[in-house]
C-alpha cells in the first residue's frame, strides 16, 4: 500500500467513526416496547474495528513519515514546516486585512487611522510563503504517492 492510500483510508475511517457515533447515539434510546432502528451492539463492534484499524494506520503512517526522506528532510519535518507555514500565512493575512482596512473620513478634521505595519512588505512575504507552501505540498503529495507504507509487524 502506498502512503497516500493509507492517508486516504485514515480520512475515510475518521468520517466513518463520526457516522457510527451518530448512529449509535440515535439508537441509544427507544420508547419502551420499541426496538432501535439499528442494533447498537453491532454498531459498537463496527466502531471498535474501525478504531483499531485507525490506530494501526496512524502508527504505520507516523513510522513511514519519520523514516522517509525527500530532498534531505523527513516527511515529519516537512509536515511540521507545512503546518507552521500555514499558521504563519493565516496570521499574516489577518494582520494585512486589518491593517489594510482604511477608514474613510467625512471631514478633514476627523481622526485619521493609520497602519502600524508595512502592509505591502507583509503581502510580499505572504506571497513568498504561499509559494513555498505550494511547493512543499506538491513534494509531499508526490512523495506520498511514491512511498510504500511501512507496516508494523505484530
Amino acid at each position: 500500500m502506498k502512503l497516500a492510500e493509507a492517508l486516504q483510508e485514515r480520512a475515510d475511517l475518521n468520517i466513518r467513526i463520526k457516522q457510527l457515533e451518530r448512529r449509535m447515539c440515535n439508537n441509544a434510546l427507544v420508547q419502551e416496547g420499541e426496538s432501535p432502528a439499528e442494533d447498537p451492539e453491532a454498531l459498537r463492534r463496527e466502531l471498535d474495528d474501525c478504531i483499531l484499524r485507525l490506530a494501526y494506520l496512524v502508527s504505520c503512517i507516523n513510522l513511514t513519515n519519520c523514516r522517509t526522506v525527500a530532498e534531505g528532510k523527513t516527511l515529519t519535518e516537512m509536515i511540521a514546516r507545512k503546518d507552521a507555514l500555514t499558521l504563519k500565512i493565516s496570521v499574516y493575512r489577518n494582520l494585512i486585512n486589518t491593517a489594510g482596512n482604511t477608514t474613510y473620513r467625512a471631514r478633514g478634521s476627523e481622526i485619521r487611522i493609520l497602519a502600524t505595519v508595512p502592509v505591502a512588505t507583509l503581502q510580499k512575504q505572504v506571497d513568498r510563503m504561499a509559494k513555498e507552501l505550494r511547493m512543499l505540498d506538491n513534494l509531499l503529495q508526490e512523495t506520498n504517492w511514491t512511498t510504500v507504507l511501512i507496516e508494523e509487524t505484530e
